[in-house]
């Protein structure tokens, strides 16, 4: 099944399969990041945040389902790799701000 997402989205999840620089190139300069109950604010910080992940965990991102035609876009995505609890679906719930991310709360 495809879907289709905003570019931001789109270019968030390209990116997560390189490094956090690119990663944090999605972003505001200002954004904010939510994961596993730690907030990771400005650039800098989402790029330390996806580093830190690539360094413990090697996985794979699959989105699969979409809703919302504004903001937030809600994706959902099959996640799978080398860490507890995998595979597992995660929501990935994001607010746009002109063409980059400005939030994003990843959960279950």
């Amino acid at each position: 099944m495809s879907i289709t997402l905003p570019a931001a989205v789109s270019a968030y999840f390209a990116a997560d399969r390189s490094n956090g620089d690119t990663v944090a190139l999605c972003f505001t300069e200002d954004a904010v990041v939510i994961d596993e109950n730690r907030t990771h604010r400005g650039r800098d910080a989402i790029s330390r945040w996806r580093e830190e992940a690539a360094r413990k965990f090697s996985y794979v991102v699959d989105p699969f389902a979409v809703s919302g035609d504004d903001n937030p876009v809600v994706v959902t995505a099959h996640l799978t790799g080398n860490f507890p609890g995998s595979p597992i679906d995660l929501s990935y719930r994001f607010t746009l701000e002109d063409d980059r991310i400005a939030r994003l709360e990843i959960g279950v």
